[in-house]
């Protein structure tokens, strides 16, 4: 499988675990399969949520600030590629 940089982490919430994330080149979407990595953080999951600004939504494109649901820590900075099928 290949990947493609989509954004950076800007921030996480420890309680809800949400990642912030800046999306600065292609786009992302409900049910894309992401991976984060950084210094500690290395892991792959498919986005069920994502909201911008607290409200749900199905897309985000190039320069928005998107809210993803994750499973794990991650860290600001942390890079964000997005799964594609070969």
């Amino acid at each position: 499988m290949a990947e493609q940089l989509v954004g950076v982490v800007t921030h996480f919430f420890k309680g809800p675990g949400v990642a912030v994330v800046k999306v600065s080149e292609g786009e992302i979407a409900a049910g894309d399969e992401v991976r984060f990595v950084g210094h500690t953080s290395n892991f792959t999951e498919r986005i069920t949520s994502m909201e911008v600004e607290h409200k749900k939504v199905e897309r985000a494109g190039a320069g928005e600030e998107v809210a993803i649901k994750v499973v794990a820590r991650v860290r600001q900075h942390d890079q964000v590629f997005k799964v594609v099928p070969d």
